[in-house]
């Protein structure tokens, strides 16, 4: 276990080492099982957190100020339109300002190729922590409470050998960005697992992500495979984890998005789909999701789907996070 973490920006699970995440992993489960017992954890009296979103939330912001107020410290939320940030405010003010006033700086700033430089520009101005809460290219919270789930079910000492499908599914909403599809191939490939990244042509990620990811497996052991085939990704997977994305490597135009995606109105997850996986393959999905247009309600709420033990855990690892670093 890690104890050298205070201080730390989580930006990506990248530029943490697997010690330092499997420590996230050990008080995230200890934090959970004190929540579960009623014990009090104040590990962050008096201590406050800036929340700043550019982005609106649901899981994020309500699990980040519970977590805060659990700790015993005071999460501040702040709406960017309401700040002076469109008036002149840069991401080195907000940086020095708000780490003077606050203990730990929290951000969602998802703007396609804007996003994680804001939050790197707030972070090398800051005095305190810097947390994203989500970015055009990285959403490390999820991916921990992703990788924290998939513990829990299959296991807390080894992953490898099991095989996750990281999938494109078709959605009618925005077009939403490709943090989490990014997030989950680094991260999963670093735990020896075989990855699937599964999608249509029209929506692929960042190259350099995929570099990193083919090179997380090899040095892992395990594999990392992307296909264009959405049944073939189900067949023999563990975990299937099918959400919408969208083109922004192909368009930014949102018009011609959303006549792209039109052509993948059948990459929905269906009972079909989900019994060419293994019987015990588990549904997750970091929500919201399109109802019946992204996946059916039967697989949604269905034995399979564990989205609310994962949207759970969005509070404990992030509360672990907050522990260590603030």
């Amino acid at each position: 276990m890690q104890t050298h973490l205070k201080g730390r920006d989580m930006i990506t699970t990248q530029e943490w080492t697997l010690d330092e995440i499997e420590t996230i992993m050990e008080v995230a489960y200890d934090l959970k099982r004190k929540r579960a017992v009623g014990e009090p954890h104040a590990y962050l009296r008096d201590k406050t957190l800036a929340m700043l979103f550019f982005f609106t939330s649901t899981r994020t912001r309500g699990s980040f100020e519970a977590g805060m107020a659990q700790l015993g410290g005071h999460a501040a939320f702040i709406d960017s339109d309401t700040t002076q940030i469109s008036h002149g405010d840069t991401a080195k003010e907000i940086g020095e300002i708000f780490g003077r006033y606050f203990d730990g700086i929290a951000i969602r700033q998802c703007d396609w190729d804007f996003g994680n430089q804001y939050i790197r520009e707030v972070a090398a101005a800051s005095r305190v922590p810097v947390l994203n809460m989500q970015c055009d290219v990285y959403h490390p919270f999820q991916i921990l409470a992703d990788l924290m789930t998939i513990k829990e079910y299959f296991g807390r000492e080894s992953l490898r050998g099991k095989t996750i499908n990281v999938s494109w599914a078709y959605a009618a909403s925005y077009q939403k960005p490709i943090s989490v599809p990014q997030s989950l191939i680094l991260l999963m490939n670093r735990f020896g697992m075989n990855v699937r990244l599964t999608h249509p042509p029209e929506y692929k990620l960042m190259p350099e992500i995929l570099e990193q990811a083919a090179d997380n497996a090899k040095r892992s052991g395990g594999s990392f495979e992307i296909l264009h085939d959405f049944d073939e990704g189900f067949k023999g997977a563990d975990i299937v984890y099918p959400k919408s994305w969208g083109a922004l490597l192909t368009t930014s135009d949102k018009d011609e998005s959303a006549k792209i995606g039109k052509k993948y109105t059948d990459w929905i997850t269906d009972e079909r789909r989900m019994a060419m996986a293994k019987d015990h393959a588990i549904y997750m999905h970091c929500l919201p999701a399109d109802r019946n247009i992204e996946v059916t309600d039967g697989v949604i709420d269905g034995p399979q789907s564990i989205v609310y033990q994962e949207a759970e855990n969005r509070l404990h690892v992030q509360k672990a996070v907050m522990a260590l670093t603030m």
